[in-house]
């Protein structure tokens, strides 16, 4: 998902401030024998506002404890290249995006792997054809005009079609096509695509994603069709998949202190808006940990929980 309007000009106040808020830069355990591990994807797992954030990434707003960071550490790789960027879609893993804060411009994602790569994680498909950032920014003041029904799923109905329903399930051909690039460039990479974690409650509504009554359903609907769309890609080329939709139940927006994913305020030194927590970050890179070990053939080591 993108972050647009103020921001840009939060987060770099934010820089600003220091080490204070942006707190230690975490550190690395000891090596595995040959593991190089690359992350792709946007703010989902690049982690927006969560500290540290890396100043040199701009304004891919990238933390030190996003789940890739933390990852990197259980599994204990040798070399690490988190590549991921806020605000990314799949056309963005091949190409520069401009930087309007100090540092170099964010180079093309792919541009990471090569022959030597080992494993690759791959968190994207959300912000293609404007997908959650036009929901999570539209729906809400769509609810104002009708607070019981559901307007902004009838907004983006049109002649009959659910265009968001639509453009969910064209998720899946967008990112095959990155996982046969990653292929090509990385041949021998364990690759895996991680899904996005559950924003929206099973019931009932709350202020803190304040769409009208109706759209709740609809906005899950949505985001399960994206998750879908990730599953199938990976299955079509052989990759693994992580469903961290299921492992997020009772962890949505709605949850109150137990929530994994912040509402609709921004939040510097915690989270963007409709982002991960600290929390969410660390609950993936258990989730995705816990699969790999499982199963990959990669040597990482047997942590506790």
């Amino acid at each position: 998902m993108s972050l647009h309007g103020g921001a840009v000009v939060t987060v770099l106040v934010a820089l600003l401030l220091g080490p204070a808020l942006l707190g230690p830069v975490p550190r690395a355990s000891a090596p595995s024998p040959r593991v190089d591990y690359v992350a792709l994807g946007d703010s989902y797992s690049a982690g927006p506002f969560i500290p540290a954030q890396v100043l040199m990434a701009g304004t891919c707003l990238r933390s030190t404890h996003n789940y890739p960071s933390l990852l990197a550490r259980m599994l204990q790789v040798r070399s690490f290249a988190d590549m991921t960027c806020t605000g990314a879609d799949t056309t963005d893993l091949t190409r520069s995006v401009p930087n309007k804060l100090p540092g170099p411009p964010p180079q093309p994602q792919l541009d990471a792997l090569g022959p030597g790569t080992d494993l690759v994680t791959l968190g994207i498909g959300g912000n293609d054809f404007g997908l959650f950032g036009a929901v999570l920014r539209r729906c809400s003041p769509l609810a104002r005009s009708d607070p019981t029904g559901a307007p902004c799923r009838n907004r983006y109905t049109v002649d009959g079609v659910d265009t968001k329903s639509r453009d969910a399930a064209g998720v899946e051909g967008r990112v095959a096509a990155v996982l046969s690039e990653i292929r090509r460039r990385a041949p021998g990479a364990e690759v895996w695509v991680i899904g996005y974690p559950r924003l929206f409650p099973e019931r009932g509504t709350c202020p803190g994603l304040p769409f009208a009554e109706g759209d709740y359903r609809w906005a899950d609907r949505i985001e399960r069709l994206v998750n879908e769309s990730l599953r199938s890609a990976a299955e079509s080329v052989g990759a693994g998949f992580v469903d961290l939709y299921a492992g997020s139940r009772g962890h949505d927006v709605c949850a109150g202190s137990d929530a994994w994913v912040n509402g609709a305020r921004q939040e510097i030194g915690r989270a963007a808006a409709f982002h991960p927590f600290r929390e969410g970050m660390e609950a993936a890179a258990r989730t995705i940990r816990r699969q790999l070990v499982a199963e990959s053939a990669l040597p990482f080591p047997l942590l506790s929980p």
